[in-house]
């Protein structure tokens, strides 16, 4: 009998997948593939409280999801941009995982075939 061998864990794919489970974290992100945006302007644009964006990006910083600069003018106001290594891996982990369940199922097939 064969021993499976577990999955390597990858613990910043957890933190991406965690921060990307909360549907006001994804529109952020969306907002943001169109380019850097102040936190009011998120704010703004996605229908959230500055406290709530704050925090929410506060956790999209912590997952590696976003980074933050201070604009040139003033070093109060802070601007968000997407981050493209997590999201990489995201859907590195993806592929791998389209592949297996592509050949489970295709093995699948071929077992109900055989027996039908």
């Amino acid at each position: 009998m064969s021993a499976k061998r577990a999955p390597a864990r990858r613990p910043s794919l957890d933190k991406t997948l965690a921060a990307l489970a909360d549907p006001h974290r994804r529109r952020t992100i969306d907002v943001l593939r169109r380019g850097p945006r102040r936190a009011g302007e998120l704010a703004e644009m996605t229908g959230l409280t500055p406290p709530a964006m704050s925090r929410h990006l506060r956790t999209l910083r912590s997952a590696g999801l976003v980074e933050e600069a201070h604009a040139n003018f003033d070093a109060r106001v802070r601007v968000y941009a997407l981050k493209s290594k997590p999201i990489a891996e995201l859907r590195a982990w993806l592929e791998e995982t389209e592949k297996l369940w592509g050949s489970q199922l295709t093995s699948l097939k071929s077992y109900i075939e055989r027996g039908a």
